[in-house]
C-alpha cells in the first residue's frame, strides 16, 4: 500500500497517507501473541505460589470439546499464605489423543505436575468424576498413583455422588420417559406446533408461555422441566384434547390418569428437594464441610419428608394439591427409603467422619474427643491420636479463642497458631485445601465450549489452554512489567 501511495501521490498528501497507513496493525498474530505473553506470566505467578504452598489438592475431570477431543481438566487448589486466602486455578488443559484409558490420564497428570515442578508427595487429596479409568483398581488414575504417594486422600465428587443417589425406580422412570416424551412431542416434533402451543399459553394467561426442554448434562434439568409442566399442566392438558393428531392422544390420555398424574406430582415434589440441595453444593472456593454438612442435613431432611407422607404433606405441596387430602394410590416411603439407603451407602465411605468436619467447623463443639480422635488418624497417617486429644482440649479451653469472632480460613491459619496446636492446624488446612467436588472442572468445561466454538473451532490446543487460563484465574497480568520489557511499534 505504501508503494502504491508513493506512485499515485506527491508532497505532503503522499506523506500524510503512508504516516496512516504504517499506524494499521499488520500483524494477524498480535492478538495471539499477546494472549501468549499474558498467559505465560500467569502460569509463573501460579507456579511460583505452588511451591511455597505446603498443601496441595486437586480436582481431575474429561470431557470433549466441540471437535470431539478428548480434553483432561486438571484444577489446583492450594493456601496462599501471602494473601492470606485459598486459591482455585486451573493447573492444565491437556488433549488426550486416542483412547482415555487410566493409563493415558495418568501419563498426562504426571506431565502436567512435572512441568510445573510439583512434588507429588506435597498433594493431599485428588477429587474425581468417580469413572473407571478414574478410580480403577489396577489401572485407574488414583491406583497409579498411590504407588508412589501411599497416603494420597482420593473421593468420589460429592455432587456426582448425589446425582447417583437420586436415581428413580422403574415405575417412576417410565413415567418421567412420559413426561419427557410428551414435552418433546409439543415443543421440539413440528416448529408449527410450537408456536400454536406459545400462542395457546398466551390466549389463557398460563403462568409461562412455553415448555422446557430436559438436558441430560444439565444437573437441575429434570426438576425444571418437572416444575415448569405441572404449573401449565391444565392448559397443556386443553391443548391435547383439541389436537387431532393420532400421536396426541396417549398423551392427553395420560394426562388425564389420577394415578400417572399423581406420581408426576410427587417426582416435581422430591425432584425440587433435590434441586435446592444440589445448588447449595455448587459454587467456588466452598469446602468439604461446606458441602458434607449441606448433606447430612438433607439426610434427616429425608426422615422428616417420610413422616410427613402419612400426615398433613406439608412437604409435598403438589402432591397435596393433586390428591386433595386424600389417600394417596402409592406407597411414596418405599422411594424415601431408597433414597435414604442411597445416601447413607454412598457417604458412609467418605474419608472424613462427622466429629472431623464438627472439629474444622467448630473445634468447641467436639465432646467425644476419642471418636475424634479415632476418625482423624484413620485418615491422617502421620497424627498421633494422643497429641490430637490433648491439643484439641488446651483448645477447648483457650477462651480468647472461643470468644472470637472470624471466618473459618482466620481462624485456622492466623487466630489458632499462637494456640500452639501445630497437628490440629496441619490437619485443618489439609482438609480445608480439599477439593469437595469437581464443579470448577464442569465450570470450565463451559467456558471451553464458549471459547472453542463454531466460529474458533481451529484453535490449538495450547492457544485454548491460554485463552481459559486468561477467563479463569484469579491471578492478575503484571501489565506494567510485562510492558516495560517490550518496545512500542506502531504496526503491532
Amino acid at each position: 500500500m505504501s508503494e502504491v501511495v508513493t506512485a499515485l501521490f506527491e508532497g505532503t498528501q503522499k506523506d500524510e497517507i503512508i504516516q496512516k497507513i504504517n499506524q494499521i496493525p499488520c500483524s494477524d498474530f498480535t492478538a495471539a501473541r499477546r494472549t501468549e505473553i499474558l498467559a505465560h506470566d500467569l502460569l509463573e505467578q501460579l507456579s511460583s505460589a505452588i511451591k511455597k504452598a505446603k498443601f496441595i489438592s486437586l480436582a481431575v475431570d474429561e470431557s470433549t470439546d466441540i471437535t470431539d477431543n478428548a480434553q483432561l481438566m486438571v484444577f489446583v487448589r492450594f493456601f496462599d499464605e501471602e494473601k492470606g486466602e485459598f486459591h482455585e486455578d486451573v493447573l492444565g488443559l491437556t488433549n488426550l489423543h486416542g483412547h482415555t484409558k487410566g493409563d493415558d490420564i495418568y501419563e498426562a497428570v504426571t506431565l502436567m505436575l512435572r512441568d510445573r515442578a510439583i512434588d507429588l508427595k506435597h498433594v493431599v487429596s485428588i477429587a474425581t468424576d468417580g469413572a473407571p479409568c478414574m478410580i480403577g483398581k489396577e489401572r485407574g488414575l488414583v491406583s497409579r498413583l498411590r504407588t508412589h504417594h501411599p497416603d494420597l486422600m482420593a473421593y468420589h465428587c460429592i455432587i456426582h455422588q448425589m446425582v447417583l443417589c437420586a436415581s428413580l425406580g422403574e415405575r417412576y422412570s417410565e413415567v418421567m420417559t412420559t413426561v419427557m416424551k410428551l414435552v418433546n412431542y409439543m415443543r421440539a416434533s413440528s416448529a408449527l406446533q410450537h408456536r400454536l402451543l406459545r400462542l395457546f399459553l398466551i390466549e389463557v394467561n398460563a403462568t409461562f408461555d412455553d415448555l422446557l426442554l430436559h438436558n441430560n448434562v444439565r444437573w437441575l434439568s429434570k426438576g425444571k422441566v418437572l416444575e415448569r409442566f405441572w404449573a401449565l399442566r391444565k392448559e397443556l392438558e386443553t391443548f391435547l384434547l383439541d389436537q387431532k393428531s393420532a400421536k396426541a392422544k396417549p398423551f392427553a390420555d395420560f394426562m388425564k390418569n389420577d394415578e400417572k398424574m399423581e406420581i408426576v406430582a410427587f417426582l416435581t415434589d422430591i425432584t425440587s428437594h433435590l434441586n435446592d440441595l444440589n445448588m447449595k453444593l455448587q459454587g467456588k472456593n466452598s469446602t468439604v464441610c461446606d458441602l458434607m454438612l449441606a448433606v447430612h442435613a438433607f439426610q434427616r431432611k429425608l426422615e422428616v419428608f417420610k413422616c410427613d407422607l402419612q400426615q398433613d404433606l406439608l412437604q409435598f405441596p403438589r402432591l397435596l394439591d393433586q390428591t386433595a387430602g386424600k389417600h394417596h394410590h402409592h406407597n411414596y416411603a418405599e422411594f424415601l427409603d431408597k433414597l435414604i439407603k442411597n445416601f447413607q451407602t454412598r457417604f458412609e465411605d467418605f474419608p472424613l467422619g462427622k466429629q472431623v468436619l464438627l472439629c474444622i467447623e467448630n473445634p468447641f463443639l467436639v465432646k467425644n474427643i476419642a471418636e475424634f480422635s479415632n476418625e482423624a488418624t484413620k485418615v491422617f497417617q502421620w497424627a498421633s491420636a494422643a497429641s490430637l486429644q490433648t491439643e484439641l482440649i488446651e483448645l477447648q479451653e483457650n477462651l480468647a479463642l472461643q470468644e472470637s469472632h472470624c471466618d473459618l480460613v482466620t481462624f485456622w491459619t492466623k487466630m489458632v497458631t499462637a494456640a500452639g496446636v501445630p497437628l490440629l492446624q496441619k490437619m485443618a488446612l489439609q482438609i480445608l485445601t480439599m477439593f469437595p467436588s469437581t464443579y470448577c472442572c464442569e465450570s470450565a468445561f463451559s467456558t471451553v465450549n464458549m471459547v472453542k466454538n463454531t466460529y474458533r473451532h481451529t484453535l490449538t490446543n495450547e492457544h485454548l489452554h491460554q485463552c481459559l487460563r486468561l477467563a479463569l484465574t484469579p491471578f492478575m497480568p503484571k501489565f506494567k512489567q510485562l510492558v516495560a520489557q517490550r518496545r512500542c511499534h506502531l504496526s503491532h
